[in-house]
C-alpha cells in the first residue's frame, strides 16, 4: 500500500492518547475522531495525544455513519465498551460505511463463544461489505500469543493455569463499572455475581439470547482453545468481588469507595477439553490501593512445566501499541469478524504501517 494508511478513531478517552500518537509515529495518520463526552468534542485531537494542533476535530458520534461515508478511512479505532452488545451500533455503521474495525472491546477477542448470534450478524455484514472486524489488545499478546508459544515448546501439556490483574482506573468508567467497582457487596452479588448461579443450560439461553455477561478470560479461553486446536467440552465462570481493608477513591468514578466494598472483581473462567486439557484463567480487575501493581501470571502444567511472571507491565501501553501494530493485519485479513487467533502471529513495526499492506 503506497499511501498513509487512514485512521478513525472512536472513543477519545484515556486509551485514545496512546492509540492516536502511537498511529502518528507508525507513519499513518488520524482523519477523524468521535466521541460521547460534550466536554471534549470540538476539541482538536492535539490536546488529547498532548502535542501540537493535528487539524483533525473531535466530533459528536452521532456524526459517526455520514463522516464516515464522507471521509472513507481505511480503519477505525474504537477504544469505548467492554461488552460486544455495547459496541454492536457503531460496528454496524463501520461495517455498513465499508470501514475495518480494531477494537480494545474485551469480548469481541472472540466474540463466538460469548455472544454467537451477534457475532454471525456482524461477520455477515462485514463479509457483504468486505471488511473485516476484530477485537485484541493486551490479551492478544500476554494472555494468547505468548501462552501459545510456551505451549509450543511444551512436549505435553495437562494444564494451563493463569492469573492476571490491572487497575480498572487505567481503562475509564465503563470498564470499572463492569467489574462492579463501587458496589456494596450486596449489589455486587445481585448485579455481577449471581448472573453466574445459573445451570449450563441457563446460561446457554442467555448466550443464545444475547443477555450473557462473559468475564474478559470466557473470551480468552475461547481464543486459546481455538488458537491450540483444542476442543472445548464444558466452560464456566465466576465472580468474586474484591475489597479493601480501608477507604480508597477512584477517580474514574469520582467517588471514594468505603472499606469493604467492591473495588472491582476476580473473575475466575474453567473450561475442560476434549484433548484432557483444562484451562483456568482468572482476570483481577479493580481500584487499585498505591503500593498494588500490576501483574501477570501463567503457568503451563505438563512435560515440562513452566511459569511465566510479568510484574508491572505497562498494560494501557501495550494494549495501545497491541492495537495499533495489528492495524496492517486487520487490513489484510479475510473479510469477516475474525479473531486474531487466525491471523499471523503479531509482529513489531519498523517500517510505516502501510508498509505491511499487500
Amino acid at each position: 500500500m503506497q499511501e498513509k494508511i487512514r485512521v478513525a478513531q472512536i472513543g477519545c478517552g484515556k486509551m485514545s492518547k496512546y492509540t492516536m500518537r502511537y498511529v502518528y509515529e507508525k507513519g499513518a495518520e488520524i482523519v477523524l475522531a468521535f466521541d460521547i463526552n460534550e466536554d471534549i468534542v470540538g476539541e482538536d485531537i492535539g490536546n488529547i495525544i498532548e502535542c501540537e494542533k493535528k487539524n483533525v476535530v473531535i466530533e459528536d458520534i452521532h456524526n459517526l455513519e455520514i463522516r464516515l461515508k464522507e471521509i472513507k478511512p481505511d480503519i477505525a479505532i474504537v477504544t469505548t465498551m467492554s461488552l460486544l452488545n455495547d459496541l454492536a451500533d457503531v460496528l454496524r455503521i463501520c461495517a455498513k460505511c465499508g470501514v475495518n474495525a480494531v477494537t480494545t472491546c474485551e469480548e469481541a477477542f472472540y466474540a463466538s463463544n460469548s455472544n454467537p448470534n451477534l457475532f454471525k450478524e456482524l461477520d455477515m455484514l462485514a463479509k457483504a461489505n468486505d471488511v473485516t472486524i476484530t477485537g485484541c489488545g493486551y490479551q492478544d499478546i500476554f494472555w494468547g500469543g505468548l501462552i501459545s508459544n510456551l505451549a509450543a515448546s511444551t512436549h505435553k501439556i495437562t494444564m494451563i493455569k493463569g492469573s492476571s490483574s490491572y487497575n480498572v482506573e487505567d481503562y475509564g468508567i465503563a470498564l470499572a463499572k463492569a467489574h462492579g467497582a463501587g458496589l456494596t457487596l450486596d449489589d455486587f452479588e445481585k448485579e455481577i455475581a449471581s448472573s453466574d448461579n445459573i445451570t449450563t443450560e441457563e446460561r446457554q439461553k442467555l448466550i443464545d439470547n444475547r443477555e450473557f455477561a462473559p468475564s474478559y478470560m470466557w473470551n480468552v479461553a475461547g481464543w486459546l482453545i481455538d488458537k491450540l486446536g483444542l476442543h472445548i467440552t464444558s466452560i464456566n465462570q465466576k465472580c468474586i468481588p474484591k475489597t479493601n481493608e480501608e477507604d480508597i477513591y477512584s477517580s474514574t468514578l469520582d467517588m471514594t469507595i468505603k472499606a469493604g466494598d467492591a473495588t472491582g472483581m476476580s473473575a475466575v473462567v474453567t473450561a475442560t477439553t476434549e484433548e484432557g486439557i483444562t484451562i483456568i484463567a482468572e482476570c483481577i480487575g479493580k481500584v487499585y490501593s498505591p503500593e498494588e501493581f500490576d501483574v501477570n501470571e501463567w503457568t503451563i502444567e505438563g512435560e515440562p512445566t513452566t511459569t511465566m511472571i510479568i510484574n508491572k507491565p505497562c498494560t494501557v501501553e501495550l494494549t495501545c501499541a497491541d492495537i495499533v501494530n495489528r492495524i496492517p493485519d486487520v487490513i489484510n485479513a479475510p473479510s469477516g469478524f475474525v479473531s486474531t487467533s487466525a491471523m499471523p502471529e503479531l509482529k513489531y513495526r519498523v517500517k510505516s504501517l502501510n508498509e505491511y499492506v499487500d
